[in-house]
């Protein structure tokens, strides 16, 4: 919301205040024109061959087109064996790891591994091949609609309402889920393969909600999350399960922060 007068007379101070502070604690996103692109790292703070992946999907968040590009890490637990108990990891994630694989004919997981809208990319390093992944995306019109509405609790906190709109080319089967991320945490590793490395993570999903059907081609999530100092934000997606593509996906970054 913006004021439209540069000054505020003192009578109207407390009422600017409050405007001011509406605009910053509410905030919406729906779904662009094309379909997105979600791009989901495997990864695991035990895996040493893993913080160059979680590097580069640093870089990529801070180069891509939000409108295009929709990239998260989801840790494993199957490393935690090795000595090293990653705390972001969830079995959750290594379920849908092996879920996506098994769609793409594999019967083995590993990390790092990254899938481009619900296909796996070997090649995801090789900036031109990751790029002809995405334009094949960007290219096709979505099947579903999204729309994400976000605004400040009382707790401090902020509640969000997800809505899904199929069109009539949605597949019957499909489901929709949400991610809630987080930006800038570190581990200092104290044992397992990168002993003695601090750890440098950003898009670490830490709840992942659903999947949530479709009734008479709508779908709808809602819940809460903490802002955490701006550092933390939503993602919405859809899924064919079975195929595994993501149809659509779009963020809504922080807006409590």
């Amino acid at each position: 919301m913006r004021v439209s007068a540069l000054h505020c007379h003192a009578a109207l101070l407390f009422s600017c205040a409050i405007e001011f502070a509406s605009a910053a604690t509410s905030c919406s996103v729906s779904s662009p024109p094309q379909r997105a692109a979600l791009v989901e790292l495997y990864t695991s703070e035990g895996c040493n061959s893993c913080p160059p992946a979680d590097n580069w999907l640093s870089a990529l968040d801070q180069t891509r087109n939000t409108k295009a590009v929709v990239p998260l890490a989801l840790h494993v637990d199957y490393w935690d064996n090795l000595g090293w108990k990653d705390r972001f990891a969830q079995p959750t994630f290594t379920s849908r790891q092996q879920h996506l694989s098994a769609h793409g004919g594999k019967h083995v997981v590993y990390t790092p591994e990254v899938f481009v809208g619900g296909q796996e990319l070997r090649s995801w390093s090789n900036e031109e091949t990751f790029a002809t992944r995405v334009h094949q995306l960007n290219a096709e019109s979505p099947l579903v609609e999204i729309h994400i509405d976000a605004h400040a609790v009382p707790s401090g906190n902020m509640a969000f309402d997800a809505a899904f709109k199929a069109t009539e080319r949605l597949p019957e089967d499909a489901v929709a889920y949400m991610a809630i991320y987080e930006n800038r945490v570190e581990s200092p590793v104290k044992a397992g393969e990168n002993t003695g490395v601090t750890l440098h993570h950003n898009r670490v999903v830490r709840r992942w909600i659903g999947p949530v059907n479709f009734v008479n081609g709508r779908a709808t999530i809602s819940g809460g999350y903490s802002t955490d100092a701006g550092r933390s934000g939503l993602v919405a997606f859809v899924e064919s399960p079975a195929t595994g593509e993501v149809l659509q996906v779009v963020e809504l970054s922080s807006c409590g922060g």
